[in-house]
């Protein structure tokens, strides 16, 4: 009952301040404005992402004080808090590729820090045999796998928030999916993941097409990080959680991996600004609703049973993920992911 009461005030918290930030974007000018590598044709509100980052900001901190969420978590999701504010300030100012990169792995690295690095690693089939144990203490090396992953996961978010809704979307649909899964587990990490499900929730309200108002870089590169740090906090309390992680966020992680790829391979500035991932080019030709729609579904039907089956069949994850992604991947490809254009 107190989860489905967090849930909802959430949720109506969320909502309330991205209408409220929406009015201040608009007095104030703060708005995405079109150009060659957008989705949108229309001059938009953004910053919404602001209202995500307070409201479960707020849920975490109540969590922490009434005993539910260790300290240690509560603090390295804290540590996501500095990259809320550089994204806050590049929203309203460009701010250097450098610092940005700064604040991103000096939280990023606190974090890890927090948690003493990568937890416990399950190893399934076939590797167990080769590597001489089950569970892997990845140790020092845990330090850095870590750290790379939240990088990763917090720049997955800037790249895939492109679309109406489908940022908000993902971090809905992996933060319940995780709720659900720690259920039994850890109930206040799984009152935590729900609690971003619900922020999520509220600001898809004014997101989903058309878009009332975008989540800029102040949700984004929070969301990314939190989300990450909440795939390493479940796998603390039950290892064959990172590999349920990594299958629910597959559709960013397929796009954004098999797109960079693409691009470095065919001579391109990788690093550079574009919108040639799948999505995109499947949003040009089919509209924002339906890929939302699509998404969900692939979301629902497909990546769901397959992490729900993983976490009571872990030995079986690497073939479980190469299930997960196959799909996903010959998506990309059908939509020429990585290339500027698409051609029919």
């Amino acid at each position: 009952m107190i989860r489905v009461l967090l849930f909802f005030l959430v949720v109506c918290l969320s909502a309330g301040l991205t209408g409220l930030i929406r009015l201040y974007a608009l007095r104030n000018r703060v708005l995405d404005i079109p150009n060659q590598r957008s989705s949108h044709t229309t001059p938009t509100p953004r910053g919404g992402g602001l209202a995500m980052v307070i409201s479960f900001a707020a849920a975490s901190a109540w969590l922490y004080l009434g005993g539910r969420l260790p300290a240690d978590a509560a603090l390295a999701l804290a540590a996501a808090l500095p990259v809320a504010a550089i994204g806050f300030l590049d929203d309203h100012a460009e701010v250097s590729a450098r610092l940005r990169l700064a604040v991103h792995l000096l939280s990023a690295g606190t974090a890890v820090w927090l948690l003493n690095g990568l937890p416990a690693v399950l190893i399934p089939a076939p590797l167990d045999g080769l590597l001489g144990g089950l569970i892997w203490q990845a140790g020092s090396l845990g330090y850095a796998l870590a750290l790379l992953g939240l990088v990763w996961s917090l720049n997955l978010f800037n790249f895939m928030d492109g679309t109406d809704g489908i940022a908000a979307s993902e971090a809905l649909f992996v933060s319940a999916a995780l709720a659900g899964l720690l259920h039994y587990i850890h109930p206040g990490l799984a009152a935590t993941a729900l609690a971003l499900a619900a922020a999520s929730a509220g600001f898809l309200i004014w997101n989903r097409p058309k878009a009332k108002i975008f989540m800029g870089d102040v949700g984004s590169g929070f969301i990314g990080l939190a989300l990450g740090l909440l795939i390493v906090l479940a796998t603390r309390e039950a290892p064959a959680l990172l590999y349920c992680g990594v299958i629910l966020y597959g559709l960013f992680i397929v796009d954004a991996s098999y797109t960079l790829a693409c691009r470095a391979l065919g001579g391109q500035r990788w690093y550079a600004a574009h919108c040639s991932h799948t999505y995109q080019h499947a949003a040009k030709r089919h509209g924002h609703a339906n890929v939302l729609l699509a998404c969900w579904a692939i979301n629902l039907l497909w990546l769901l049973p397959i992490a729900f089956w993983v976490f009571s069949r872990p030995a079986y994850a690497l073939a479980a993920i190469a299930l997960a992604y196959t799909p996903l991947i010959l998506l990309a490809r059908h939509y020429q992911a990585g290339q500027p254009e698409f051609q029919p």
